[in-house]
């Protein structure tokens, strides 16, 4: 026998910290075109170099190209740009109001757009949605009215959940929208069970759900795909890695050991790995996932690699754990530039008509907000009674808060 070495862990590292130069050679890209398209009722132990390669379409002269090109409708192109261009400036005032304490915080989804709106354009009413706080694309992309979302983050008088939940976790039932869970994981675990009831009921309506890559080392992801592979309800599991668990680069959550795609392969769940930032390739990576779904042939897991190019959240400083320009450096690019460009070199498009439609999507948003403001705001405004905070908390008031309200004299 030979003497054994010291032991020693490994500690995932990102390649570059502040100061550094960006560094995302650990990105192994896939020329656009190339990724084969499988068939719709493809075995999934047949599909699994799909976790590997990248589904992408658009290539670097802005074409669209390879399997996965649909020849998409010209129409739907130019609402995928308006939405994502109108999500963008909406979280851009939201900022500006956090900053201006009209909110306690708030989180944008600045470089992510495309994964949210393409996917909700490819779903249909009634398909249920379980996403995290980094989705507000999906309420957009359904036009939305934004000045209830933005009543919310003031939590004002025309707040519909009446101050009961943190800004940004929103609740739209019959927008499609599950009540977002600011600890992320659960609602895989929701959305899957949801699927479930579907199939039970007989109905046609799918369940789309949402985590990050660093809630994938949460215990309910995994125990959201047992359930899942055993009984094969009809959900489409999204898995957005954006590089960052706030502070926390992807490595920690396994990234580094393997693309997250690959969790599938253990439960035998069909997985794509997709340029998050294609909108193409997310529409036609969804539609595939959701037809797959709706024809009983159960869940697909697909990772979105796409960048988280803003802070965490209003509270945070990503200039502390990584370049300060670290996304100019980013090899999948911005997703509505790259939609843009598409779109002037099919000849439908300009920069004048983005400018105008840029001017057009600010001045809407500004007057959503200003509309809010007139319903209060986080410091200013009608302030709720001591008595809300009793209310819609409990079905059936248990006898302890009653007490509790009665020593209040309410």
């Amino acid at each position: 026998m030979t003497k054994s070495s010291t032991l020693s862990l490994h500690v995932p590292e990102p390649l570059s910290r502040p100061g550094d130069e960006p560094d995302f050679s650990y990105i192994k890209l896939t020329d656009a075109g190339l990724t084969r398209k499988p068939d719709i009722d493809c075995r999934p132990e047949d599909m699994h170099d799909l976790a590997f390669g990248l589904v992408r379409v658009l290539d670097d002269e802005h074409q669209a190209v390879g399997p996965w090109n649909q020849d998409f409708d010209d129409e739907l192109l130019l609402k995928g740009l308006r939405v994502m261009l109108k999500t963008r400036l909406f979280d851009d005032r939201m900022l500006m109001a956090q900053r201006q304490g009209k909110t306690s915080f708030y989180a944008q989804c600045r470089g992510e757009e495309a994964v949210a709106c393409a996917q909700k354009l490819a779903l249909r009413k009634g398909d249920m949605c379980f996403p995290t706080y980094r989705q507000q694309g999906l309420l957009i992309a359904q036009d939305f009215p934004i000045i209830d979302m933005i009543n919310q983050i003031f939590s004002n008088s025309r707040d519909k959940l009446e101050g009961h939940s943190l800004p940004i976790l929103y609740s739209e039932r019959e927008a499609d929208f599950f009540t977002i869970s600011g600890n992320l994981a659960t609602q895989v675990i929701q959305a899957v069970g949801w699927a479930m009831a579907s199939a039970i009921k007989g109905d046609d309506k799918i369940a789309s759900a949402w985590i990050g890559d660093g809630s994938t080392a949460e215990s309910d992801f995994h125990a959201a795909l047992v359930f899942a592979s055993v009984y094969k309800p009809p959900v489409v599991i999204n898995v957005v890695n954006n590089q960052w668990a706030i502070s926390s680069f992807q490595g920690f959550a396994g990234g580094q050991a393997a693309n997250f795609a690959c969790r599938g392969h253990g439960f035998n769940i069909p997985s794509l790995r997709v340029d998050g930032n294609d909108f193409l390739a997310v529409y036609a990576a969804s539609q595939w996932a959701i037809e797959r779904a709706r024809t009983n042939l159960g869940p697909t897991i697909i990772e979105w690699v796409t960048y988280r190019a803003a802070a965490h959240t209003t509270s945070d400083d990503p200039t502390k754990y990584r370049p300060k320009d670290e996304y100019k450096a980013w090899p999948l690019g911005d997703p509505i530039e790259r939609l843009k460009n598409h779109l002037i070199s099919k000849g439908i498009w300009d920069e004048d008509k983005h400018e105008a439609l840029s001017k057009e999507l600010k001045d809407e948003v500004k007057v959503a907000t200003k509309k809010a403001e007139t319903y209060g705001t986080l410091g200013k405004g009608p302030k709720p009674g001591a008595e809300e905070m009793f209310h819609h908390v409990y079905k059936e008031m248990p006898p302890h808060l009653r007490k509790q309200r009665q020593e209040l004299g309410l």
